[in-house]
């Protein structure tokens, strides 16, 4: 399935209008204008191709090896060939950078001139001297291939205006001695032209995928496992500075709010009902008791006590005996979890539930547990209505975030009219 404006040209070629689009124009205006850089590669290339191939020839044919002059060009020249690739290869992948743009919308970030020194030590820069001789070598074999194809197509067309010559013209292997003997094959190259039109489009895309292969920056992947480290330690410090904060408010605020909650209650008991005190006093009371509900649901959600009583299989069983719906769970955790897994984990099943029971009209739901790989897998499924979008709502975002967080991925799937299943897979790296 194809976008209504493809970025490039791969995703074009699919396209049923690619025919009547401007990117079949694009596609020739970039296989011509490769024409003249491969021309003058190919030709830097046969210096030393030419002779090279003579000397394998004769020594293949006639046995005779090639003279000390040969040897000593071809050496040398291969030497001031690799000696200088570096340097032409820069200003060539710059254009070629640039000019992928006509077939390809994506950015490809170009590399700045690194030094001298730097340009021979670098993994890019030869990168690049391969994308040269690709461009020379490869490349002009590839198009003289396309422009026989060409000449033979436009050589089947005109074959009935040339049938009467006194030459008796050849179409591919046949001779023509009327007209209506070219006739058939001027329809057939007719019929050809859209097939060559693709064939062009084709040649394009694979040039301009090779460039993107080669031509973009490499990935640092030593920086991507720093990143993915640091990441790590963040989310662990993210997650103990939770707990810090949990016990903080489990170990001394929520006793002294009990505290003053109880104070409060005695003091209304001691006070009468028809003392100007009772109401303020009364409104107190209800107010520290409200506050101490909100400081445990606070508590609760930082981490739940029934995850570090129970585990987490007996934690998401009681959040299912707390359901609005039956909800039937299976559990198959032998080994130990990391502690981070199985809060995301927690709070995955206790959000899905939730909206199993605000927005699904479902009968019933099941939870699933179980380890794969290094991966615990989270699936939720219910019979509702299905249509859960997560451009209508802030939870299933949330949850996508949350889950993130710990370099795990959440797949849903929620046909209209159900049933929807929300699979989490979250890495168990201790």
């Amino acid at each position: 399935m194809t976008t209504e404006h493809p970025s490039h040209l791969a995703e074009a070629l699919r396209s049923r209008r690619w025919l009547l689009s401007a990117w079949p124009w694009r596609a020739l205006a970039y296989l011509v204008t490769t024409v003249p850089i491969a021309g003058i590669l190919s030709v830097g290339l046969l210096v030393i191709g030419a002779p090279l191939l003579a000397a394998v020839n004769g020594l293949r044919l006639h046995g005779r090896p090639p003279s000390i002059a040969l040897l000593l060009f071809l050496a040398m020249g291969s030497l001031t060939l690799l000696a200088l690739a570096p340097i032409v290869s820069f200003p060539v992948a710059a254009v070629e950078r640039w000019r992928v743009g006509l077939v390809d919308g994506r950015p490809l970030a170009s590399s700045p001139w690194p030094g001298l020194v730097a340009r021979y030590r670098s993994a890019a820069t030869w990168r690049e001297v391969a994308y040269l001789f690709w461009l020379g070598g490869f490349a002009p074999v590839a198009y003289w291939v396309f422009l026989v194809l060409v000449l033979l197509d436009l050589g089947m067309i005109s074959s009935p205006l040339l049938a009467g010559d006194a030459n008796q013209p050849v179409v591919i292997w046949r001779p023509i001695d009327s007209t209506g003997e070219a006739i058939p094959y001027a329809i057939v190259g007719v019929l050809l032209i859209p097939a060559l039109w693709y064939a062009a489009g084709l040649l394009a895309a694979l040039q301009a995928a090779v460039v993107r292969w080669v031509l973009a920056r490499p990935v640092d992947a030593a920086a991507l496992r720093e990143v993915a480290r640091s990441r790590t330690r963040l989310v662990g410090a993210y997650e103990a500075e939770r707990r810090r904060i949990e016990r903080d408010l489990h170990d001394g605020a929520q006793p002294r709010l009990t505290s003053l909650t109880l104070q409060l209650g005695l003091a209304r008991l001691d006070v009468p009902e028809d003392s100007p005190a009772a109401r303020p006093l009364a409104v107190a009371h209800d107010q520290a008791r409200g506050l101490m509900a909100m400081l445990r649901q606070l508590v609760h959600g930082i981490r739940p006590q029934s995850l570090t009583d129970l585990g987490l299989a007996g934690a998401v069983r009681e959040l299912a005996d707390a359901a609005t719906v039956p909800v039937d769970v299976s559990a198959d955790l032998r080994d130990e979890l990391p502690e981070i897994v199985e809060t995301t984990a927690y709070f995955v099943v206790s959000e899905a539930l939730g909206n199993v029971a605000r927005h699904a009209q479902a009968t019933r739901a099941a939870v699933r547990l179980t380890r794969a790989g290094g991966d615990l897998v989270v699936e939720v499924t219910d019979d509702g209505r299905g249509g859960a979008d997560p451009a209508r709502g802030t939870g299933l975002t949330g949850l996508a975030d949350r889950v993130a967080a710990v370099d795990g991925r959440l797949l849903l799937s929620s046909p209209p009219g159900g049933p929807t299943v929300v699979r989490v897979e979250l890495p168990c790296r201790r």
